[in-house]
């Protein structure tokens, strides 16, 4: 290992390149299940919060009309 401290983030990379390596089909699986279903926490705050405000408009104007 260097003498370099690693930052969590390098780590996990590093950690991910590695298990690519060893294991390619596992990372097409990791594609497909990602593709499939969203992951809010890939989302950017800018993104978040335009979906929060998308729901709250939605309610308002579902209330409004039922």
């Amino acid at each position: 290992m260097s003498t370099k401290k690693e930052s969590p983030e390098e780590m996990r990379e590093r950690m991910r390149q590695e298990e690519l390596k060893n294991n390619p089909a596992g990372s097409l699986n990791e594609g497909f299940n990602r593709g499939r279903s969203p992951n809010l926490s890939d989302m950017s705050w800018k993104e978040t919060g335009i979906l929060i405000l998308i729901l709250i408009v939605g309610y308002i104007v579902f209330s409004l009309f039922f």
